[in-house]
């Protein structure tokens, strides 16, 4: 809960004395204090420079209090605190009926004037915590073609992600590659009270011992747990990282030590792809360090088991691509609807995308095509580690054409420049190396 010297008050009399004598108490206290003889004053004041609540005289020349407070009712206003030497039961009531929080005559007792305000501002606090967080929530269902869906499975992935969001305990998430574990990750980012803080991911696969040492433990500025602190640090294929990195990182979740002796003030979003089972019954990752990973636990189902979901992904991602490549967003027919169905997708929703794009581009040129011609498993499948120089090229190809894709929203003309090639040499490899 915030302290009072968080908190911010307008103070709002006609009396000068009586308005720095609240001033002068509130300050005391550590509140930041704005000051006002005229409730107009105050009434133009809120719309630039909000308050956490406010003080408000009810006998003011021009505009009462109670007519103030009749005003902020159009407003999502602050809660008002009226003071009076006039007051009585009538007028407590009518003020209470317009919307004030307490009421309180003068002479006003100090510390019951202070409680007042104290639990006034708090409550405002988490109502505005309260629609922030129901506003990002709300915007889940939009967030990327992983949450967009009708089926049992993806509903319960949204409720699962709506609950454990504002927590700041560790999640483990678990799918299958290309379900989109990282936009869980992100969906829980963007729903927490974190989300004014950019996200970090880490692939815990490249780490090495001194590469980990510098990221987690260097206390300069520039190091990972720094660019991530008030925010979240996503751990993506954390059961590849190497058995002699993960006492580190077991040491930084548990203790927080940076190097510097500060907190770490991070949440951890954990993902992988492998069988866990197998990967601690054979020492590939330390029991402390999943227990310690796997507090909240969010399972990504793959494509294949919902699979009434899969025409409404594809043709949102062809009309994404459509848009995208100034093309025609091409039709589907029965045959087609038929040849996505009927494929298991062991890519997942990231190879259902690969062939909607590809769908889209060879349509573009060469008329419309069926659906069936797009879909080629030997370029969709999971990436292996490279065995050969061409394998190697080809895999630094994808990862730098997909970044710069990801990196202009799909803006092909950018993508080209930005990679310093033309557009149709790009159409050629996007669809060559199924991106």
């Amino acid at each position: 809960m915030p302290s009072p010297q968080d908190f911010h008050a307008f103070v709002i009399d006609d009396d000068a004395e009586i308005r720095a004598s609240l001033c002068e108490l509130l300050e005391t206290v550590g509140w930041t204090v704005s000051r006002f003889a005229l409730a107009r004053e105050a009434l133009k004041a809120i719309k630039s420079n909000p308050p956490d609540a406010m003080v408000l005289d009810v006998q003011m020349p021009g505009m009462s209090g109670l007519e103030l407070l009749a005003e902020l009712r159009a407003v999502e206003a602050p809660p008002v605190i009226l003071i009076s030497a006039h007051g009585d039961i009538p007028m407590a009531v009518q003020a209470m009926q317009e919307g004030a929080y307490t009421f309180l005559e003068k002479p006003y007792d100090p510390r019951r004037l202070l409680s007042a305000l104290t639990h006034a501002a708090e409550q405002h606090r988490l109502r505005q915590s309260a629609t922030r967080l129901q506003s990002r929530l709300a915007s889940l269902s939009g967030l990327d073609a992983l949450l967009l869906g009708q089926t049992q499975q993806i509903d319960m992935l949204r409720k699962t992600i709506a609950d454990v969001a504002q927590t700041d305990v560790p999640v483990l998430i678990q799918g299958e590659t290309g379900v989109g574990k990282d936009l869980v990750a992100t969906a829980l980012h963007r729903a927490s009270t974190r989300s004014e803080v950019p996200m970090v991911t880490l692939n815990c696969a490249t780490l090495t011992p001194d590469r980990a040492n510098e990221l987690f433990f260097d206390p300069s500025e520039g190091s990972l747990i720094h660019k991530a602190k008030g925010g979240t640090l996503f751990l993506d294929e954390v059961a590849a990282c190497p058995v002699d990195v993960q006492p580190m990182l077991l040491r930084l979740i548990e203790a927080g030590d940076t190097g510097g002796h500060d907190p770490a003030d991070v949440r951890f979003v954990s993902a992988t792809n492998q069988n866990l089972d197998t990967a601690l019954a054979t020492g590939h990752m330390r029991q402390d360090l999943y227990y310690r990973l796997n507090l909240i636990e969010v399972n990504v189902p793959p494509l294949r088991d919902r699979k009434d979901d899969i025409i409404l992904l594809f043709e949102h991602f062809c009309a994404d691509y459509a848009a995208a490549h100034k093309a025609m967003r091409p039709h589907l027919t029965q045959d087609d609807i038929a040849a996505l169905l009927a494929f298991e997708w062991p890519g997942n929703v990231r190879q259902l995308r690969g062939v909607a794009l590809r769908h889209v581009l060879q349509g573009q040129r060469n008329g419309p095509l069926p659906v069936a011609l797009s879909i080629d498993p030997s370029t969709d499948e999971a990436p292996q580690t490279p065995h050969t120089l061409r394998q190697a090229v080809a895999a630094f190809e994808r990862e730098m054409i997909a970044r710069a894709l990801r990196d202009t929203d799909g803006n092909m003309d950018d993508v080209a420049q930005t990679l310093g090639i033309g557009r149709r040499t790009l159409n050629e490899k996007i669809v060559k190396l199924g991106l």
